[in-house]
């Protein structure tokens, strides 16, 4: 698949409008934000009254090059449809964000750590070069041979330095298969060492983990294959009827304690096996809507039970920002322990997600390790997904900042998609101000917000009348679904799956 020149001049039409636009904001000296039309944030950003530029029509794959394994494509490209477009051509990203409608542009200017980022590290350390239009107008390129202190300050940075037009992605070589092994792990301490020691196998192609509590977690190696099982038996995790991820895998470790359980799956099935019920953030709306939680209720309520359709309720109320941890915590394998002992303590929210995660070079906004460490110290992902043991604004707030805090302590860094209630100095304190705030001025990027504008909390903002209707149970949860329900769901990888020769 090669570029056509009318997808390129589909593309080039569509940045001269972008130019246009921020040509006008910054010749009248406005700032400006990039409205792309989709989000897997849970943060609440206020925007009313703002300036806007529109990229959500930059949202096309132009090549995918067999020959080099890459894939040149728009920023609003879903990973669904990105993994469908490459794995035709018998190729697929080195990493895939596990919510299909994660777009490329959204893990270049997030912090994307997935199951392979212990090979590869996060998103967008598999991009090879960026087309991006700086805030007066200009279009650039970067990479590591061209305005690579642009390229490397861009990434992780929430699109505070330019807008994002176009970027190249790395592939490898599909296969039909993920051959999957389930290691039962009996406590917080066997979890992490069984993962330490995996991050040495070079054969393991996904590595990640799931701790259900202190005394039982389950490690789960991925490796490529094109063989099937011996016994066809292949579990599915898209369907209505099929458990979710994770129930699933608790089903086998409850069954095999003390063993070894492996089994394959379809590629795309795998990718993307978290999908329904945002990993397990859902399992709370059950309670929050006094409904039983069991397989029954899941396949009838499966529509709403995809990430793309559980964001557009979180998007239209304030609940997450309010009742919901949403962490993800990089520190280095020897402070995990204590990380988790806090999490604990503050909030005991189980499961916990474990991510192995090679560190981004200094500097970056994305996770790296800190002072006193190896720049090349692998760092541990810990995902903490659940209800706030308060009701209380102040408290919900208390509980973040207190992550954060402990967060410093342990030489670790956060994602900044999720909740963020640093001050701004606390911030810098963290971040390199002098470099990020250089390159800003180099590259003119004043009429943009910067990235602690983008990501801070309003932790000491008076809720509106409508987030103290929208508090009131069940109000705010039926506002939400209602929203959602008038998006209609769909997912590419369901056609892959499809597809498959199989």
């Amino acid at each position: 698949m090669s570029v056509t020149d009318e997808a390129r001049g589909q593309h080039d039409k569509i940045v001269k409008e972008i130019r246009t636009s921020i040509k006008q904001f910054y010749g009248r000296g406005e700032k400006f934000r990039i409205r792309h039309g989709s989000t897997n944030s849970t943060r609440q950003t206020a925007t009313k009254g703002q300036n806007f530029v529109d990229t959500g029509s930059l949202s096309n794959i132009l090549e995918v090059n067999k020959v080099q394994k890459t894939c040149l494509v728009e920023p609003n490209v879903p990973m669904d449809q990105l993994v469908k477009s490459t794995i035709a051509y018998g190729l697929v990203p080195l990493v895939v964000m596990e919510f299909p409608g994660i777009t490329v542009g959204g893990g270049f200017s997030g912090t994307s750590a997935e199951s392979s980022s212990f090979k590869y590290g996060v998103f967008d350390r598999t991009i090879n070069y960026i087309e991006m239009v700086l805030a007066n107008g200009d279009v650039t390129h970067c990479s590591e041979h061209e305005n690579p202190d642009l390229f490397h300050g861009a990434a992780g940075a929430m699109g505070t330095l330019g807008v994002v037009t176009l970027l190249e992605v790395q592939l490898m070589p599909a296969t039909t298969y993920v051959h999957l092994s389930y290691h039962p792990v009996i406590g917080v301490a066997d979890a992490i060492g069984t993962l330490e020691a995996l991050t040495e196998d070079n054969s393991i192609d996904y590595l990640d983990g799931i701790l259900f509590s202190k005394n039982q977690g389950a490690i789960i190696v991925g490796r490529l294959s094109n063989e099937c099982a011996e016994d066809g038996k292949m579990p599915t995790f898209s369907k209505a009827k099929d458990p979710w991820f994770f129930l699933h895998v608790k089903d086998l470790i409850s069954k095999r304690p003390n063993g070894l359980s492996t089994e394959t799956t379809l590629l795309a099935e795998y990718l993307f096996r978290y999908d329904r019920g945002a990993f397990w953030a859902a399992r709370w709306a059950f309670d929050y809507f006094i409904t039983p939680f069991n397989s029954v209720t899941r396949r009838v309520l499966d529509g709403l039970m995809h990430t793309r359709v559980l964001y557009k309720a979180q998007d239209a109320t304030s609940f997450s920002a309010t009742q919901y941890i949403a962490q993800d915590l990089a520190v280095p394998f020897s402070q995990v322990g204590e990380l988790i002992d806090y999490s604990t303590k503050v909030c005991n929210i189980w499961p916990l997600w474990l991510c192995p995660l090679k560190p981004t070079p200094h500097p970056t906004i994305n996770p790296f390790p800190a002072s006193g460490y190896s720049a090349s110290e692998m760092l541990l992902n810990v995902g903490i997904w659940g209800p706030a043991p308060t009701k209380r604004r102040d408290e919900f707030v208390e509980i973040n900042r207190g992550f954060e805090e402990k967060l410093r302590t342990l030489s670790g860094m956060k994602a900044l998609y999720a909740h963020t209630f640093y001050t701004e100095d606390e911030f810098w304190r963290v971040y390199d101000r002098e470099w990020y705030d250089a390159l800003r001025e180099k590259y003119g990027a004043g009429s943009l917000p910067s990235v602690y504008d983008k990501v801070k909390g309003s932790s000491g903002a008076k809720k509106t009348i409508k987030d103290r209707v929208q508090d009131v149970r069940p109000i705010g949860g039926v506002y939400g679904v209602l929203k959602a329900m008038r998006y209609r769901y769909s997912s590419e990888y369901r056609r892959i799956i499809r597809d498959s020769p199989v």
